[in-house]
């Protein structure tokens, strides 16, 4: 594998987030494709996945992150990605299971997100408890996170 596919993946990866962000989702699949040919990397395919999910194709978008442990099972994105798309699918007890995985992971940035979503989880069990934990923690982490604020706030307007 080349340096020059290495960057014009990397180039490509870059693209395609731009894409995505402005909600050009079919482009941003094409494009993320596009680099996992010339170098697969976790975070295309990671970023991939996260596409699929804003396409409601939860179950691609699980397969795409996947994929990304296989390549990187350090990468911490994916394991919290798959949690979140298996809450939407309503499967707590197994979401549960990925998000403690992402907060065991060693490469990640962003440890609020599975803490957040562990909340979110537990919440969704009526494990109460817990989710006022998980949503501290996220707040501990990243105290501007507005969505760990608010679902603080609503738990505790819950339990009153």
């Amino acid at each position: 594998m080349s340096s020059e596919n290495f960057q014009s993946a990397l180039d490509l990866l870059r693209e395609a987030y731009q894409y995505q962000m402005g909600g050009e989702y079919e482009m941003a699949v094409e494009l993320y494709k596009r680099s996992l040919e010339l170098h697969p990397t976790a975070e295309a395919y990671t970023f991939l996945g996260w596409a699929y999910h804003f396409q409601g194709k939860l179950d691609e978008a699980i397969a795409e992150c996947k994929k990304a442990i296989q390549v990187d099972p350090e990468f911490g994105n994916p394991y919290n990605d798959i949690g979140a798309y298996l809450i939407e699918k309503g499967e707590y007890d197994e979401a549960i299971r990925w998000l403690e995985r992402a907060l065991q992971s060693r490469r990640y940035e962003s440890y609020h997100y599975p803490h957040f979503n562990l909340g979110r989880a537990y919440v969704a069990k009526e494990l109460y408890g817990k989710a006022r934990y998980h949503f501290e923690q996220a707040l501990k982490i990243c105290p501007d996170y507005t969505l760990a604020r608010e679902a603080l706030q609503a738990l505790r307007r819950k339990l009153q």
